[in-house]
């Protein structure tokens, strides 16, 4: 097999966000809060005005960098990614929802980042007002390179939101000076402690042309792992400072410097970093139709989404640094589950999905971006979790103990508070998710309701996906164009049964187009499946196709060898997972017990999160009566009582008051 067999000739990419419109019952209400909720509550946060909210005085940091204000650095190391996620956000925004005084003051904060920028191009807050002789000193800790990714990030959402390219030029200079800093016969030869930038200077690349970034994010990546490992000799250099307690006794594995990226076969150490550096791989195998790179990448997803997974979607299953374990090791109760790293993932089976148009990577998407991402956020868009555990008795949440990351409610804000941001610039972006094009055709990826205007070959194309998804497990797709579109990929979700395409409506005689001149064909539409996808293999323009599958609420059981969930299962309904609420089961979930032989019973409620179909099942309580408080051991017999209990979608819980909540349920044998 030659280099890059196993890619696409031609990646497929996402629709542009200015082409894009959501009208989704489901999605709609999360993604109207980015403008009218997100945004304004985070700015508010950034400027310290939310009382009773950690302090983040990144915007003051940026004031005393651009000597606009006095003072001292405050925060994290990186707080300066709280700014860039917000600008990213705010681009994402404005591209779908033009809004002049919001851009106004995007342009007043890229005006300050511009003025805090040094003659040389450097841009870091931390290192400018507290540490100017300490540049490029600490690549392990420094987060340097990390920060100067999601600056870039931003830089090219904004020009894609607004075409104003004042931002990508300001980043640009930081970039020229990167790339003349970093490099095989340059003045250092390291590559970042957190990987972030290899992603950001491709799509720098892809806005600018300048070869020099592809080629950096290509140096930082082929040397990560070499011997000897930068970073421990990097800590071994006299003066070096110490920034994080828990770095003490560092090891590679924690930074995925353990081995060369090609030799990688098991995702180790922190998962965001991990998922990063794993979407620029991804990325330049493509850019450079490097097969081995490309087959790491392979490994790498198959090891997670395999063996190192939770069911909603969440990776890093250890709250101590962040990361992952070892294959199984999937806790419920004490896993971290970061919010950024499922975005992370989406973002890495997005691309490979753009490289391969194999559906197998949308459905984790699908699963990362319906169950972890929105349990990031509350409904109202003001509260956040960073951790996303599987099961919670509020209790036992405890600061100074295993789970003292865990939080039972959802925080106003986080001294590192890289998730809210992260949460919004996905939601602004979530039309990115939806389609894949390129000049053979487009694939339909995920069944949201939009309008989108389609570019392919010098012909435009308008197509209009109508959906209740995830509610109901159908949706109607209409294509129109002057001439036929080139290629349809309409995906077939792992879940989904009884899957079939019908034309349902098609306008007869040329140029009738009334409603009384339309015949409805209710005819199967010729079409093959490939790799997840079912290829249609007719003209569709002018053609009304429905799609529809069964996905029932069903329960799910997890490999044996997951310890955590021998002998208990979940319940799934299409991409959703479900879980026990306190507020409908009452206390202690863990002394119940659900019967997998009697049917479960979807009820849709209008009222409830703005709409969500609720799942009852039949199950057993271990009756608490016959102990009395005093004892805490004895050999009194179990006792179970019939009970009836409700689930909702994981994504909502905590939305109704602090309270117990578990998605692996015993199973009643």
């Amino acid at each position: 097999m030659g280099e890059g067999d196993q890619m696409l000739k031609k990646r497929m990419n996402s629709v542009p966000l200015n082409f894009i419109r959501i009208g989704d019952k489901f999605w709609k209400k999360h993604i109207d809060l980015v403008e009218h909720a997100i945004i304004p509550y985070q700015w508010d946060a950034m400027n310290d005005n939310i009382p009773d909210a950690e302090s983040s005085h990144c915007i003051e940091n940026f004031k005393i960098a651009a000597g606009d204000s006095k003072g001292d650095f405050y925060g994290a190391v990186f707080q300066d990614t709280d700014v860039a996620k917000w600008l990213e956000a705010v681009g994402c925004s404005l591209a779908g929802h033009p809004d002049k005084e919001l851009e106004r003051t995007a342009d007043e904060v890229i005006n300050l980042i511009g003025r805090a920028q040094q003659p040389d191009g450097y841009i870091n807050t931390y290192f400018t007002i507290r540490e100017p002789e300490g540049r490029w000193s600490n690549l392990t800790e420094g987060h340097e390179l990390y920060t100067a990714g999601h600056l870039m990030e931003a830089a090219v959402a904004y020009y894609y939101g607004t075409g104003k390219r004042k931002f990508v030029e300001i980043m640009s200079r930081f970039a020229d000076l990167i790339c003349d800093t970093f490099g095989k016969d340059k003045k250092l030869q390291g590559y970042p402690g957190h990987p972030e930038i290899e992603l950001a200077l491709i799509r720098l690349y892809y806005v600018t042309g300048r070869k020099s970034y592809l080629e950096t994010a290509k140096y930082f990546v082929d040397m990560r792992g070499g011997e000897p490992n930068y970073f421990l000799e990097e800590r071994k250099q006299p003066g070096y400072k110490k920034i994080f307690p828990e770095f003490e006794g560092y090891l590679p594995l924690y930074s995925q410097s353990h081995l060369p990226v090609r030799e990688q076969k098991t995702a180790e150490g922190h998962a965001v970093r991990a998922v990063y550096l794993y979407c620029a791989m991804a990325d330049l195998a493509y850019e450079y139709k490097a097969q081995g790179l490309f087959s790491a990448c392979e490994d790498l997803w198959n090891n997670i989404v395999q063996k190192r997974m939770y069911v909603t979607g969440s990776i890093g299953s250890s709250g101590l640094l962040e990361r992952f374990t070892t294959d199984y090791d999937l806790p419920n109760d004490c896993n971290y589950s970061e919010t950024c790293a499922s975005i992370g993932l989406a973002l890495f089976g997005m691309r490979m999905a753009q490289i391969t148009r194999d559906a197998k990577y949308v459905d984790v998407v699908e699963r990362a971006l319906y169950n972890t991402m929105l349990a990031g956020i509350a409904l109202d868009g003001k509260s956040f979790f960073y951790v996303n555990p599987l099961e919670v008795w509020p209790d036992n949440c405890l600061e100074k103990t295993s789970r003292e990351h865990v939080k039972s409610i959802r925080q106003k804000w986080f001294g590192v508070a890289c998730c809210p941001p992260n949460i919004a610039r996905t939601l602004a972006s979530l039309g990115q998710y939806i389609y894949a094009v390129n000049e053979e055709g487009v694939c339909v990826n995920l069944f949201i309701e939009n309008d989108c205007e389609l570019r392919l070959g010098g012909e435009i194309y308008l197509m209009r996906i109508k959906s209740r998804f995830p509610q109901e497990h159908s949706f109607i797709l209409q294509v129109t164009g002057e001439t036929a579109l080139p290629g349809l990929w309409i995906r077939v979700p792992s879940y989904g049964k009884n899957y079939q395409i019908v034309c349902t409506e098609e306008v007869i005689g040329e140029g009738q187009k009334s409603g009384k001149d339309a015949q409805i064909l209710g005819r199967r539409v010729a079409c093959s499946i490939e790799k997840g996808y079912a290829h249609i293999l007719e003209d569709v323009a002018g053609k009304t196709l429905q799609i529809t599958f069964d996905a029932p609420a069903t329960f799910v059981r997890a490999n044996p060898n997951v310890r955590a969930d021998a002998g208990r299962v979940c319940v799934m309904r299409g991409p959703l997972v479900y879980a026990l609420e306190e507020v409908d089961n009452g206390a202690n979930l863990e002394a119940l017990y659900v019967d997998t032989k009697q049917p479960l019973t979807e009820t849709y409620e209008p009222e409830l999160f703005g709409g969500v179909v609720t799942i009852k099942a039949h199950g057993k309580r271990v009756e608490q009566s016959q102990w009395s408080e005093s004892e805490l051991y004895g050999t009194k017999p179990v006792t179970l009582t019939d009970t009836e209990l409700k689930l909702i979608p994981y994504p909502y819980w905590n939305n109704r008051g602090e309270g117990e909540m578990c998605v692996w349920i015993k199973e009643r044998l």
